[in-house]
């Protein structure tokens, strides 16, 4: 069975090309957005370990069930015994089932790991200091096995997706290397072909 990264499957829920491209062609670019995130989870990093007995940072998730690996951000342990995913997000509170499908295949590592029920979960959005409840209901539990299946079967395959180019694209910081304007039409793609070809060598 292929191993599926948990973080690749927001990628593939957000745009399938994106996690190809990240996952298969290991292109990844830094933009404003992807470096303050980065310097965001350095910040929740910096204090790996345990606290006060009650949360954990940087904690490695599996699954040997649905052939995941990761990392949780925080899990913080409740009085039920239950423990608790926390995905901080360098953003502003939104709702975004990308990010629920992340964290829901967080809790079932964490079922998994630790043999008790993990009913929900929470997103820390850190620009809006705000916290989300997330409820790992049936549909989304479901829905995050189907993003599992998908994100494998584009992992095996090896094939990257074509474009569709999209609002999201605009602030996607593999922009430059998935060019959505261009691949995502045929007549543009055959011109910058054309264009490419009268370029002399070096």
């Amino acid at each position: 069975m292929t191993i599926v990264p948990i973080s690749a499957l927001e990628h593939f829920s957000y745009c399938p090309r994106q996690c190809a491209l990240i996952q298969v062609e290991r292109t990844f670019l830094e933009n404003l957005w992807t470096a303050e995130g980065t310097a965001a989870h350095k910040r929740v990093d910096s204090e790996s370990g345990w606290k006060g007995g009650s949360t954990v940072r940087g904690l490695v998730l599996f699954s040997d069930a649905l052939g995941l690996i990761g990392r949780a951000d925080v899990v913080e342990m409740q009085l039920s015994g239950a423990p608790l995913p926390v995905e901080y997000k360098n953003a502003h509170w939104r709702r975004w089932v990308h990010e629920e499908i992340q964290v829901c295949a967080q809790a079932m590592c964490l079922e998994e790991m630790f043999g008790v029920d993990v009913p929900a979960g929470a997103i820390y959005y850190a620009k809006s200091r705000r916290r989300r409840d997330v409820i790992f209901s049936s549909p989304l539990r479901e829905r995050t096995l189907s993003v599992v299946a998908a994100t494998r079967s584009l992992l095996e395959s090896g094939d990257v997706p074509v474009v569709r180019p999209a609002p999201r694209c605009r602030r996607c910081s593999l922009r430059p290397d998935c060019l959505p304007e261009i691949t995502g039409r045929p007549r543009a793609v055959s011109i910058y072909e054309a264009a490419l070809r009268q370029v002399p060598d070096d």
